[in-house]
């Protein structure tokens, strides 16, 4: 999963105009354009099915409309730290910093061949912000409730009108635009229910139309997706000496039943990439590019992770009133907190390379992570004093915890299938909890099925509790603005659409009040206010935070340089990436 940014854009122009190109900086790349190779195919990996080509109802992280998409207005170099216009050619900001007039580079075409126009940011606008759609973005178009208003000026040009000062404001105008010609007919004939249904996996590839710099050609359920290079985006994404950009032919997904055989394909030589896990995977690929089975690059320990892993326990259970009570009492969550052995994860999963989670910030981020949120670390005595609290004080003849209605202290818990990193923190938490007398079932599942019950709404969603993580969001204020309002479509435990809690009511003001304080230090404090609440109250129960390696093989080139490249900017930008033949 991710944390959505907000986004906004628009313009266009005709055909017959030259482009406006859009040139990637030198120092994106370790390698010159001279050096660089044409052609040849990237290969990546997925351990889960996609779910659809439809970029208004995809909420994966890894997502084949984001494989599609050129990006919007703005994007982040990761050199110079800071957002650059990209699919806008400049921009304006009002005095109040409210209304920013945003032009549109000239000459971009959709794959189809007409021009990329204004009115592709405001059809996308519309349909993201339609509650009926269920759009993953839709909480990125609003602040405090009150909607952003993206309206055209003409076919060159986009104004976008924020209802409060946005800290956030130029990620929020950086969202994807999709082609209106394509979607707005559907969308006023048929509505939300025509949009959904629309670009299936079962869509033809030739039917589908995008701005980014691959075409796909075909999808096979459990085998494999495939893309090659589309001609329109190189029209306007040049190199830095001119050169049409991406230099690859193709980028193809192979889909693998799990972690485990991904890493076979890529000690292999099958796979250009691997993300990997702990110490032992680093031990395996080091041994076998010295035994000269694997030519590969490897950068161990890079940074600390820019991502979440935690457990939910969901709150809107009314059919099962008595795991909703308890699911919602802080004594059973910070209990949960204390049978999480972190430790055990690190060492054993990781190899000892990670660090204990304890607040929605990532690790990466660190000058935001509050020192003084709570942590309630291993302790299962502690784990037992606050269960005997909610009236679990004796355990029955399988050890398990009662009440005096001898009921049994039990739940389900799942993550997504074929994760093998999840599947073991998921398993270490269960058996801690065996011992501290909770009975965890531990269930994976599809992780398309497991992104819906998370989505879920209403006061009967359909799970006990949930291992997955988060990854994405912003770089200026690290907070999800799908994430820690109440009634966003990540804010996980609570999907009620409302408030249930006085603290959640006070982090939803904290959240507002930093989306709108300029002040890098005064939004800090309220970062880490707002963590120290959170970790009181244990909604989140997050785990460790991975150190973050990077390998490929060596015959994929054009890496960032070490000094830009992170767990939050990557490895490589991909238009700059090519094969040694």
């Amino acid at each position: 999963m991710k944390k959505a940014l907000v986004a906004l854009a628009a313009m266009a122009l005709g055909s017959s105009a030259a482009a406006q190109a859009f040139v990637h900086p030198a120092k994106w790349s370790v390698t010159a354009p001279a050096e660089a190779k044409r052609g040849g195919t990237y290969r990546d990996f997925s351990i889960s099915e996609f779910k659809t080509y439809n970029p208004f109802t995809t909420a994966e992280a890894t997502n084949l409309p984001d494989v599609m998409s050129a990006g919007g207005f703005f994007r982040f170099d990761p050199a110079a730290g800071e957002y650059i216009p990209y699919m806008a050619s400049s921009y304006t900001v009002s005095k109040d910093k409210l209304v920013w007039t945003v032009n549109i580079r000239k000459g971009m075409k959709w794959s189809d061949g007409k021009p990329i126009v204004a009115d592709d940011w405001v059809t996308t606008f519309k349909i993201h912000t339609d509650e009926d759609v269920g759009s993953n973005s839709y909480d990125s178009f609003f602040i405090n409730e009150k909607p952003i208003v993206i309206s055209k000026v003409d076919n060159d040009t986009i104004k976008i009108v924020f209802p409060t000062v946005d800290v956030d404001a130029i990620a929020t105008a950086a969202y994807d635009p999709w082609p209106s010609h394509i979607f707005a007919p559907v969308y006023a004939s048929k509505g939300a229910a025509g949009i959904k249904a629309m670009w299936s996996l079962a869509t033809k590839p030739e039917e589908l139309v995008f701005s980014g710099q691959w075409k796909p050609t075909g999808y096979r359920a459990g085998e494999r997706a495939t893309f090659e290079r589309s001609a329109t985006y190189g029209e306007w994404n040049k190199d830095s000496a001119g050169g049409a950009l991406p230099y690859l032919d193709g980028y193809n997904y192979t889909i693998v039943k799990d972690q485990n055989a991904a890493f076979a394909a890529y000690l292999a030589g099958n796979l250009d990439t691997f993300g990997v896990r702990n110490a032992d995977d680093l031990r395996q690929i080091k041994a076998s590019t010295d035994s000269g089975g694997l030519k590969a690059v490897l950068r161990p320990n890079v940074s600390a992770a820019a991502s979440s892993q935690w457990i939910v326990w969901n709150w809107n259970r009314k059919s099962d009133p008595f795991k909703q009570k308890i699911f919602r009492d802080s004594n059973f969550r910070r209990a949960m907190s204390h049978i999480t052995n972190r430790a055990a994860m690190i060492n054993i999963v990781l190899g000892g390379l990670g660090q204990p989670a304890y607040t929605s910030v990532y690790a990466a981020f660190t000058q935001w992570v509050s020192p003084t949120a709570k942590k309630y670390d291993y302790n299962l005595e502690a784990a037992t004093e606050l269960l005997g609290k909610l009236g679990f004080t004796k355990k029955n003849a399988d050890g398990y915890l009662v009440n005096r209605e001898g009921k049994v202290l039990e739940f389900d818990l799942s993550t997504n299938a074929g994760n093998t990193t999840r599947e073991a923190y998921s398993k270490i938490f269960a058996d801690e909890a065996k011992k501290a007398g909770v009975k965890v079932n531990f269930r994976p599942i599809d992780f398309n099925t497991l992104v819906a019950q998370l989505l879920s709404t209403g006061d009967d969603r359909k799970f006990d509790a949930i291992l997955l993580g988060l990854s994405g969001g912003s770089r200026v204020y690290p907070l999800g603005s799908n994430v820690e309002p109440c009634g966003t479509n990540l804010h996980a435990f609570n999907g009620s659409g409302t408030c249930l809690a006085a603290w959640e009511t006070k982090v939803t003001a904290l959240y507002a009040r930093g989306r709108q304080e300029l002040d890098t230090a005064k939004r800090v404090a309220i970062t880490r206010e707002v963590q120290d609440t959170q970790s009181a109250e244990q909604a989140w129960v997050y785990l460790v935070s991975p150190n973050v390696h990077f390998t490929w093989n060596s015959r994929v080139r054009g890496e960032y340089a070490t000094t830009i490249g992170n767990s939050v900017n990557g490895s490589r930008n991909i238009d700059l990436t090519w094969i040694a033949q």
